[in-house]
């Protein structure tokens, strides 16, 4: 039970400090790359445009299929590979481009995370009501200032509690990028176990770590719900 801070000079609290640090600027770093794949998909399947719908719908349907760990692999190891095969293509005298599993799990973590919120964030955009639209046509607005000033803050609204659940699932799913190496909070468990041999130890360890940053997560999210909704519940 003591291995934690006794092995070694200083035990093992720096290696998953460090951990920690390295998952919580992976969900950091691939919130908005996901939250912009949602809004592009999204904006694709509401499309009038036959191919945009059939890319918006088919993206959604695939990624939603396939297992997070799956895609993981494609991307940590296809990526890399279409790159380099570009570059070579383009400038045949670069040197290759090393495709980092930091970038591997923003990628892929994105493109999961993207794939869900579309569907979250067109119900929410399915869910406005059209006339609030053509009033705002009415008055003079442009399709931008409708966008900004009607459309996006009642989706947000609609929206906020389907992508904080997005969120929790993707900040636990990014203990799967331990298996391309790198270095996050399970992977530096993972080690700390193989060295001590105390798995319980390091194993609830972590399931604490992953539950505080949880609950952490569901205190801001009720927050911003709160500020969201302010006006809507007196009304």
């Amino acid at each position: 039970m003591f291995e934690l801070f006794s092995y070694g000079n200083a035990g093992w609290g720096d290696e998953i400090l460090q951990g920690l640090a390295i998952t919580v600027q992976l969900a950091i770093a691939t919130l908005p790359v996901g939250l912009c794949i949602g809004f592009l998909a999204a904006f694709a399947s509401m499309s009038r445009a036959r191919p945009l719908r059939f890319l918006g719908f088919g993206y959604t349907t695939i990624m939603r299929g396939l297992p997070e760990i799956l895609t993981l692999f494609v991307v940590y190891n296809g990526a890399g590979l279409l790159i380099n095969a570009a570059l070579r293509w383009w400038a045949p005298e670069a040197s290759p481009i090393d495709f980092s599993p930091f970038a591997a799990g923003v990628v892929a973590l994105g493109m999961v995370f993207g794939a869900f919120a579309a569907e979250v964030l067109r119900g929410a955009f399915q869910s406005l009501d059209r006339g609030q639209v053509e009033a705002g046509r009415a008055i003079g607005m442009s399709s931008r200032q409708i966008f900004l000033r009607i459309q996006l803050p009642q989706v947000w609204r609609f929206a906020l509690p389907g992508l904080g659940n997005l969120w929790i699932n993707m900040l636990k799913d990014t203990a799967l990028v331990s298996v391309i190496a790198l270095d996050d909070l399970m992977r530096m468990t993972k080690v700390a176990v193989g060295v001590t041999k105390q798995p319980f130890t390091f194993y609830l360890l972590a399931c604490l770590i992953y539950w505080a940053m949880c609950v952490l997560s569901e205190l801001v999210l009720a927050q911003m719900e709160r500020r969201a909704n302010r006006g809507i519940r007196r009304a």
